[in-house]
């Protein structure tokens, strides 16, 4: 098995936000989970990613955006993270829905690439993964690194990868349940950190956003309603501005403390 190694190289990202990559999860032949018969994950991830988009579009002029898919089609796993790479993108956003036999469950989840802690964050990737069954050639297909979604062995190996880009992950998975969970009906489950495909080999800060289960009745009303999924991508729009802004600072913070080390070498030198 080949998967510890991501094969990608991290470029510049991090630092700055001009490309960001909205994906919407599943498409075409892939629909992903259900909801009682009602609805399926790929209209309610394509809704939001557009709605997303839109609100991007039309308010941050500076900033690139890039759809994975603007239409119910199917796009293979692998091209997801592929797209991002290709087009240097600072911020990777994979949009799903939650599902659980346990009609219950309920709440928003924001991941980022890491070790399974508990063994439902553990289940949520096994259920994200097992999309690459739909691509015929997956078993064969290098780019997935002989990964096999019905081996456990698999899942362990995946968590093992290291992200250049972790803590920045991290932050911006807090703000976006932060900001969602301050105005959507879908309360914020929080942070977690599980071995996704679509995450793995992006080179920047990337996240796989559960906005809610489409097995609750509760959250289900909120995702597949025009309301809701506004709300929703208006709360991962705002979590973006934050982030945005926090780079900036930082960005300026650095400036700042490099031209007075410049300033600082040019007088000791005319001091000599």
């Amino acid at each position: 098995m080949l998967l510890p190694s991501a094969g990608v190289k991290p470029h510049a990202a991090g630092s700055t936000l001009k490309t960001i990559v909205l994906d919407a999860g599943h498409g075409g032949q892939d629909p992903g989970c259900n909801g009682a018969g009602e609805i399926w994950e790929k209209n309610v991830t394509l809704a939001i990613t557009l709605k997303l988009g839109k609100l991007l579009e039309d308010s941050m002029k500076d900033v690139k955006v890039v759809y994975t898919r603007k239409t119910d089609k199917f796009v293979e796993l692998w091209e997801r993270p592929n797209q991002a790479n290709k087009d240097n993108a600072d911020l990777f956003i994979s949009i799903h829905c939650n599902a659980n036999n346990n009609t219950a469950a309920a709440g928003s989840e924001t991941y980022f690439m890491g070790l399974h802690k508990t063994s439902g964050n553990l289940e949520v990737s096994k259920r994200e993964n097992s999309v690459i069954t739909y691509e015929s050639d997956y078993k064969t297909n290098e780019r997935y690194g002989g990964f096999d979604p019905n081996s456990p062995e698999s899942h362990i190996i995946f968590t093992l990868v290291q992200n250049a880009f972790l803590q920045q992950s991290l932050k911006f998975s807090q703000m976006v349940e932060n900001q969602t969970g301050a105005i959507s009906k879908v309360k914020s489950r929080g942070i977690k950190q599980a071995g996704f495909l679509v995450l793995w080999q992006t080179a920047m800060p990337s996240v796989l956003v559960e906005t809610g289960f489409l097995t609750n009745a509760s959250d289900r009303a909120v995702l597949k309603s025009e309301e809701g999924q506004k709300i929703i991508a208006k709360g991962i729009y705002k979590a973006i501005v934050a982030y945005k802004k926090e780079l900036e600072k930082s960005a300026a913070i650095k400036a700042e403390k490099k031209n007075t080390a410049t300033d600082s070498t040019k007088s000791a030198k005319n001091i000599r």
